[in-house]
């Protein structure tokens, strides 16, 4: 979706909060640099122990996997099978998530001695749930046990024939339950009502890798496996691609999952991954959130958006070092297939807005089309949302039935909404923010017009508005290196921890240069002079810009996210500019001491 086909409004400036003497408190008791102390009491931190265990926490502070009030009788069972030699059947959800959490179990039971099968879920826009496609599977192979990952906590009715097959069933899963729970051996899932596991925020892998520590604790106390053979750490890598790809916020124990994870992924050992990286070009030093989210994430979620997801599972565990390449460069094709179909989709999706420019008149967006693939329609309503800033619905049409993908902003959480407006769909689920539904072709003018009544009605105009939240006020001659190297404590960043944003005024030392061909996605170099530094600045898609910065010596206001860049082996600081204000020249004194701390 290019980002300047329409007119997106400029995003509203949240301003840090501030309490000086907090700030102070924190930067005696913990030493940090003074910026480091205000982004944290911009974001809401208040007590040392909430700061201590965010900057510090380790893997020995991760919950007892036992908290979860269901784990019990779930480990009772899988040491059972393990003991009968009872086969059991991981069935994934066939996002990043799924096929991680999938792939972990999968290959931790192979370690501890439990016959395991693996079946991850099908795309198709036919299906409103689909762990019954694996029910055949599971009776061919004699299966006794049945493991969902990331999916199943909707599928009573589903699960309900597994059980009624003689198959014991636990559920893992992190997406928000409905009023009716299935009807099996164990429920695990932070966000049941009724739980007292103190983490709602893990994803699906996070859940499944609490399940393998639970296993592997307890047959450790029964003396079935030597606690120096186990080393749960090899399948933080796994946990890290499939919380972050899931958009799993990065705080509590995911950030201490992620940080971990980074750098099981930076040592290689898995050898399906490390041929992946190399087909997808990444240099293993560069690892972090952004290259996982952008470059490795992508190639295994679009197995599960247009091809066989199994084979994610299949390269994620594989030994042998011939087949992962063979395995990675088919799903590098599957990828460039997968960003084919998706730049057709936004062709289309841009042209129906320019079309139907009503449809941004409401406070919600909600499009159809026969011609969407079901299983790109996620990534394309992620950007939308992001785009216009409201709840958006894209619902691909086959056969008489819609599949539909949703996301949504904070101000409107979508599961209370689709509630109202259950009785026109077949199925829905998900997350306050991110969940997908299925409803009968006739049911969809009713279930749009309904929809958007409710965000018109709920939502004010000031929250559909782009916002633009900032840390600190930060002036040029305080960003030494001291302070930059400082900001890495606060990595690794996410949803819900983003790179921190500063800002201050700046007088521009002469007119910016427009990088690559002038299109609506080349890029600005601005050069911005504060006291006796000059700094370069990038702003990423605003080439359309230049000819209002013409001038030189405007004084403009920047938010800005400072990096440290090398060239030619020497380092220097570097500004990505997240937006800019062009002042009055009589407004620069008066900012300039606003700045001050």
């Amino acid at each position: 979706m290019s980002p300047k086909k329409f007119k997106v409004e400029e995003p509203l400036w949240v301003y840090p909060k501030s309490n000086p003497k907090l700030k102070q408190n924190i930067v005696k008791e913990f030493k940090l640099h003074p910026v480091i102390a205000q982004i944290l009491v911009s974001r809401g931190f208040r007590t040392f122990e909430e700061i201590h265990h965010f900057l510090y926490a380790k893997l020995p502070d991760l919950h007892d996997p036992f908290l979860f009030n269901q784990m019990r009788p779930a480990v009772e069972r899988l040491c059972k099978a393990r003991k009968n030699g009872e086969k059991v059947i991981v069935y994934g959800d066939n996002d990043v998530d799924g096929i991680t959490g999938t792939s972990l179990l999968t290959e931790f039971f192979q370690f501890a001695g439990i016959d395991v099968i693996y079946y991850v879920a099908s795309p198709s826009a036919q299906k409103k749930t689909t762990i019954a496609e694996a029910l055949d599977t599971a009776i061919e192979n004699h299966c006794k046990v049945l493991i969902t990952v990331d999916v199943g906590i909707t599928a009573a009715k589903e699960i309900a024939e597994f059980v009624n097959n003689g198959i014991d069933v636990i559920v893992t899963d992190h997406h928000e339950p409905t009023e009716t729970l299935p009807k099996c051996t164990a429920i695990l899932n932070p966000k049941l009502v009724d739980n007292r596991y103190p983490d709602r925020n893990l994803t699906g892998v996070g859940v499944a890798f609490k399940l393998a520590n639970a296993v592997a604790s307890q047959l450790v106390t029964d003396g079935e496996i030597p606690s120096k053979k186990i080393d749960l750490k090899r399948y933080l890598d796994l946990v890290a691609m499939g919380t972050i790809s899931d958009m799993g916020a990065l705080v509590g124990e995911n950030r201490i999952l992620v940080r971990y994870g980074l750098n099981q992924i930076k040592k290689q050992k898995r050898i399906g991954l490390a041929k992946l990286m190399q087909v997808c070009e990444v240099n293993p030093n560069e690892i972090n959130t952004f290259i996982v989210a952008s470059r490795i994430g992508p190639p295994i979620n679009s197995l599960g958006r247009i091809a066989n997801a199994n084979d994610g599972v299949k390269l994620l565990i594989i030994r042998n070092s011939n087949a992962a390449e063979k395995l990675a460069q088919e799903l590098g094709l599957n990828n460039i297939e997968r960003q084919k179909i998706e730049r057709t989709m936004s062709e289309d999706v841009e042209s129906q807005l320019k079309q139907n420019p009503g449809l941004l008149q409401e406070k919600a967006l909600v499009m159809i089309s026969e011609k969407w693939h079901p299983g790109v329609i996620p990534i394309i309503a992620t950007r939308l949302a992001k785009m216009y800033n409201r709840p958006t619905i894209l619902i691909a049409v086959n056969e008489k039935f819609g599949k539909g993908s949703l996301r949504s902003i904070p101000e409107f959480p979508l599961l209370p909404a689709l509630k109202q407006c259950s009785d026109l769909l077949e199925n829905f689920g998900g997350h306050d923010f991110a969940s997908g539904l299925f409803i009968r072709e006739e049911n969809i003018p009713e279930f749009t017009k309904r929809f958007i009544q409710l965000a018109n009605n709920t939502l004010k105009e000031q929250d559909i508005k782009n916002k633009l939240n900032i840390d600190a006020p930060v002036n040029f001659d305080e960003l030494s290196y001291d302070c930059l190297e400082s900001l890495h404590l606060l990595e690794p960043y996410g949803n819900e921890n983003p790179p921190p944003v500063m800002h201050t005024v700046a007088t521009q030392a002469w007119p910016p240069k427009v990088i690559g061909k002038m299109h609506e996605k080349a890029h600005l170099k601005v050069y911005l002079e504060q006291g006796d530094r000059v700094l370069e600045g990038i702003v990423l898609n605003r080439a359309h810009d230049s000819s209002t910065l013409r001038k030189k010596d405007l004084h403009l206001e920047v938010a800005y996210t400072p990096q440290i860049d090398v060239f030619q082996n020497q380092s220097y600081v570097r500004l990505l500019i997240r937006d800019f204000k062009i002042l009055p020249k009589e407004k620069k004194r008066n900012n300039n001491n606003k700045n001050k701390h």
